[in-house]
């Protein structure tokens, strides 16, 4: 049965229609919460919220965009909204572009390239990189850099104009560079 179908007869109420489509994304979306969260606890939540969400809103999905897209909304919603309550986590911020970028930490590129990109050791600076964005830029920068999303989806999702969305997007990538540079400077 195609997804279209499913949507059709989940909105009509049908518990296996809607049984299959949550079969069909719970990887996608939790993948995309433990992403967005950071924690394996609160990406869970996350997820049963967002299914939760589908099942009491289904009915408003006007099948505009994909079931995915409303998807990716919703999860980004809920997490942006759980990092917000739990403001106890001291996301850095990435508002001030002077903060941002320090000349004097960036690290000689010509030195690590294909070396340490397939690192295990940077595959963790990345992760601890990534964690310390604002949630509102690691939503963005995980639909665009790692979900492969285009800026237009990734707009719709987040609810921002492209502007902004590309605004966040370069902030968050000077933000993991300036990071990068930080630790690999001392590597």
């Amino acid at each position: 049965m195609e997804e279209k179908e499913l949507i059709e007869k989940a909105q009509k109420g049908d518990r296996k229609a809607l049984t299959e489509l949550v079969k069909m994304y719970e990887q996608t979306v939790y993948n995309f919460s433990f992403k967005i969260c950071r924690n394996k606890e609160r990406a869970e939540h996350t997820m049963q919220e967002t299914f939760l969400s589908m099942v009491k809103n289904l009915h408003q999905f006007s099948g505009d965009s994909k079931l995915s897209t409303w998807l990716y909304r919703v999860v980004a919603n809920h997490c942006l909204m759980l990092a917000r309550s739990e403001s106890k986590y001291g996301f850095t911020s990435i508002d001030d572009d002077e903060a941002l970028i320090d000349e004097k930490n960036l690290a000689d590129w010509k030195v690590t390239p294909e070396h340490v990109t397939e690192n295990n050791e940077l595959k963790k600076i990345l992760d601890e990189a990534i964690q310390k964005l604002a949630p509102e830029y690691r939503v963005v920068f995980m639909l665009r850099d790692v979900e492969g999303l285009s800026t237009e989806e990734t707009a719709k999702i987040v609810e921002l104009s492209i502007p902004a969305v590309k605004s966040r997007l370069h902030r968050a990538r000077a933000f993991l560079r300036n990071e990068l540079n930080k630790r690999l400077a001392y590597e």
